[in-house]
């Protein structure tokens, strides 16, 4: 294994000295440092066991310097889960879950009720259970279910309140009138906007613009129509959409739509109400026809100038990439904001489709990857028709 492997898993935040340095630089290293940096004992032991088992032996691909596994022994990986939970923070334990299925093929276990009830519930472990969706057996559902459950309540408790109020606001300043009635003025911004309009002599500022509220309403101001690439790439993004999905759609504001796609388009509008029942509805694989996915989502445009059309995809095209390149144009010139996400999720950008985001770039739709922490406020940006470009170029950095 690699050192920084290891180390992404066993490196804590505080600054050791003296022998814990010496100690925490042999977890690192493994076992071939014991000779330098002496032996463990103790729980640090039973960490360097529980590391070894992932990262030194019986993984695929490269050489391990130790015959140690986890080997396809449903007990003997329950006992490591328990392990890991036991001696690492959950952060940590997420890390090296999702590293256990990766390299040791462990993907098939999760089938079974007793090691899915062992595992740290994260947005990676919910992208994996979404792919075996179709082949999972009943006994395991409920018990997907219930796990997939807990991960989407805790995202909605990071989520929920900064994207209402980030959207609440941004749909606030958008309704604000220039030609408001006196006791709809909003004299701070007012004056604001007209001191350059101050007149010395009279020590007061003569405004030329006025500046004031929207009246408040309960009609639905915007349109959203979130299109989501279910490639296998994309399951994180997949997880992070149906949340925001969810959240979006339950305010009044909004007339929020949720499309999926692989070779195949599904609307899962009519499952907003649950976004449990939203992801259970994806299927995560398989092809990709971004086209015939815009397509469709064109016809759910029925007020341009009010909608905002949001595509989160790799952009590798298995459709007729001309021809959906002619679709975005077209969304942009009646006037939809069009945003397009390389990917959802807090991973960065993917690999992905270079000359599709230049050629999306070149119509004005900048192509980039945004963490969910970010994602409301791009929507507050996307209500206010600002351009993208800048909050991409700050993604970015």
């Amino acid at each position: 294994m690699s050192v920084s492997e290891r180390g992404g898993a066993a490196a804590e935040p505080d600054q050791p000295s003296g022998d814990d340095r010496l100690r925490r630089w042999r977890l690192v290293l493994g076992g071939a440092a014991e000779e330098s940096l002496g032996g463990l004992s103790g729980a640090e032991s039973a960490m360097d066991t529980a590391l070894a088992a992932l990262y030194d032996g019986g993984g695929q691909g490269g050489q391990r310097s130790r015959s140690a596994g986890l080997g396809a022994s449903a007990p003997q990986v329950a006992r490591w889960l328990g392990d890991i939970r036991e001696y690492f923070p959950s952060t940590v334990v997420q890390i090296m879950q999702s590293d256990a299925i990766d390299r040791l093929n462990l993907t098939s276990l999760l089938l079974e009720p007793e090691m899915l009830s062992a595992v740290e519930p994260d947005v990676h472990l919910v992208g994996t259970l979404l792919s075996l969706g179709q082949v999972m057996p009943d006994k395991t559902k409920d018990i997907a279910r219930q796990v997939v459950r807990q991960v989407v309540d805790e995202l909605e408790r990071r989520i929920a309140n900064k994207t209402k109020a980030a959207v609440t606001g941004a749909l606030n300043r958008a309704t604000r009138i220039n030609r408001p009635r006196h006791a709809d003025i909003d004299w701070r911004r007012t004056i604001h906007a007209n001191l350059k309009h101050y007149q010395p002599d009279y020590r007061t500022v003569v405004p030329e613009r006025l500046i004031g509220y929207g009246r408040r309403t309960t009609a639905v101001q915007r349109d959203v129509i979130l299109c989501v690439d279910q490639s296998g790439s994309m399951a994180a993004s997949v997880v992070y959409s149906g949340v925001f999905a969810a959240v979006l759609a339950s305010m009044r504001s909004l007339r929020t739509s949720l499309v999926v796609f692989d070779t195949a388009v599904v609307d899962l509008t009519d499952q907003l109400h649950d976004p449990v029942e939203v992801l259970f509805g994806t299927q995560l694989g398989g092809g990709t026809d971004i086209n015939r996915a815009i397509a469709y989502c064109q016809e759910l445009v029925t007020r341009p100038r009010d909608s905002i059309f949001v595509l989160i995809s790799d952009l590798y095209e298995g459709g007729i990439r001309a021809e959906m390149l002619r679709r975005v144009a077209a969304l942009v010139d009646s006037g939809v904001q069009v945003v397009v996400l390389l990917a959802l999720s807090d991973e960065g950008a993917p690999a992905y489709d270079h000359d599709n985001a230049a050629a999306l770039a070149a119509l004005g739709v900048p192509a980039f990857a945004c963490t969910p922490d970010a994602f409301p406020d791009l929507m507050a940006a996307a209500i206010e028709r600002r351009d993208l470009r800048a909050f991409a170029a700050q993604q970015s950095t």
